[in-house]
């Protein structure tokens, strides 16, 4: 419950800050009011599934996450609003003591996403996969976003992935198979994590 109440009040500071940044004191209310929008579901599937144990290990990345990694957990608050908008359930099994959030229900039913610290659609065969993404951004903080985007841009415009890209197996015969199978498991963050656990798509 504590680290709910925590978490909740750290995104309505965090939306005030910034809103007061931008807005003056007008922005300031605005950007609480979208804190608590946020922050709130987020506490509460937090304390609902006990998502941090009490132990070292639980404490260390709970603080991690609302400091350093601050901003991936802030994405992955919006991301977690937006699939409880849809429905879509909080899978508080997997969720207990396991430092993120997840939810039963992908984005597409063929692939997990993570944001942050809340995980979607995963099932344990791919688990360690997801655990990399939220690894790379506790590890990088506020530089994982901006840093995924960016080689995302990169690998669209200026395709050098083809350099090294396995033609024969994988080949690129379409407009869509030039995301899904050519970005997408290129870029660097999805390229690490393949190689830990997984097959890239083909």
């Amino acid at each position: 419950m504590v680290f709910g109440i925590i978490s909740a009040a750290v995104h309505i500071v965090l939306g005030a800050a910034l809103g007061g940044w931008a807005g003056g004191t007008l922005g300031l209310l605005i950007g609480a009011v979208v804190g608590l929008l946020v922050g709130a579901p987020f506490g509460w599937a937090v304390a609902s599934a006990r998502v941090y144990g009490p132990d070292a290990r639980g404490v260390w990345l709970f603080v991690v996450d609302h400091t350093w990694s601050l901003l991936n957990t802030a994405v992955g608050a919006v991301y977690l609003a937006v699939h409880l908008i849809f429905g879509h359930q909080l899978d508080r099994t997997t969720s207990q003591h396991s430092c993120r959030v997840d939810v039963v229900e992908g984005v597409s039913p063929r692939y997990a996403t993570t944001i942050g610290t809340v995980c979607a659609g995963s099932s344990p065969g791919i688990q360690r996969h997801e655990d990399v993404h939220i690894f790379q951004g506790r590890l990088l903080g506020p530089l994982y976003i901006p840093l995924v985007l960016l080689n995302y841009v990169l690998f669209t415009i200026a395709p050098v992935w083809l350099l090294w890209h396995d033609h024969t197996n994988a080949p690129i015969n379409a407009f869509t198979r030039y995301f899904e199978i050519g970005v997408y498991p290129h870029v660097w963050n999805e390229a690490i994590a393949y190689r830990i656990q997984g097959s890239p798509p083909r």
